[in-house]
């Protein structure tokens, strides 16, 4: 068996041109601000692509710059200020934060109302109770791609390799909801591989270049590998030993090409999201 290959790009596409016209058509520019704080490569280069996906879309983009050496009380009034300003509908800070700043201090500090990357307190336990909330990203993009795969989540069983805030728990959570079986694996579960071959779904999100192997997939399974990691060569490789695993599933995300793209994709639905609801308001 071949499996499928899951087309991020396409599907991140289709869905930006939806956000654009129901941007357009809601006769409304959201705004989103992206907090950039220090200067890692790899961060600037993702709130770049983001600022160009929103401009593309119809947003603006506000993205402000702080020194490595900002202090603490100095980013939480940003944030406060972020939050009071009547013209942001989505806030969004730019992880990781350098060394000596309190990541959870500041999410915390977002506005639910604005927090596009769906991570503060209030919506996570939202998604945990069902509730409408802003969902985070990827596991929303992975979510995205495993419908527009035309994958029936209606009591298959699903299981999540990685137990994180960001992808693990809450995508065990939208799983659920979707009447999905769920097992959320991780570091410490016994016969990890074993528990893998279980799945009619499985989602890896550990963060482990190619930890999955063709052993670990069940025949004819769905597997969305979220994970994106720089190898000493340079390349980019998943969670997942793809081109092995593409001879036992029925359908596979790639990476690159894969989850990444809905990512952005999602930030900019939550951001129209919250633009919606914020003048509904």
């Amino acid at each position: 068996m071949t499996a499928i290959l899951i087309d991020g790009r396409a599907v991140a596409a289709d869905l930006r041109a939806s956000i654009a016209t129901r941007i357009a058509a809601a006769g409304i520019t959201p705004v989103l601000a992206v907090v950039l704080v220090g200067d890692d490569p790899a961060s600037a280069v993702y709130v770049r692509s983001k600022d160009r996906a929103a401009h593309g879309v119809g947003m603006t983009a506000r993205t402000i710059r702080l020194p490595a050496s900002t202090a603490q009380p100095e980013l939480m009034a940003l944030v406060r200020s972020l939050n009071d300003d009547p013209e942001v509908d989505g806030i969004l800070v730019q992880l990781p934060l350098p060394v000596g700043l309190d990541s959870t201090a500041v999410i915390n500090a977002i506005d639910p109302a604005k927090d596009v990357d769906g991570l503060t307190p209030t919506n996570a336990g939202l998604l945990a109770s069902g509730q409408p909330g802003l969902v985070p990203c990827t596991p929303l993009g992975s979510m995205k791609l495993l419908q527009a795969s035309g994958t029936n989540l209606r009591g298959a069983r699903a299981v999540v390799l990685g137990r994180s805030v960001l992808v693990g728990k809450p995508i065990a959570a939208l799983l659920t909801a979707a009447d999905a079986t769920v097992t959320l694996a991780h570091s410490r579960t016994r016969d990890l591989a074993a528990e893998c071959r279980r799945a009619d779904v499985l989602v890896a999100a550990v963060g482990r270049p190619e930890l999955v192997r063709a052993d670990w997939i069940a025949p004819g399974a769905v597997v969305i590998d979220v994970g994106i990691n720089r190898l000493a060569d340079g390349r980019l490789v998943g969670d997942v030993a793809t081109a092995e695993c593409a001879e036992i599933a029925s359908a596979i995300t790639p990476v690159p090409g894969g989850v990444g793209p809905m990512t952005i994709a999602c930030l900019l639905e939550n951001t129209f999201t919250a633009a919606i609801r914020r003048r509904a308001r």
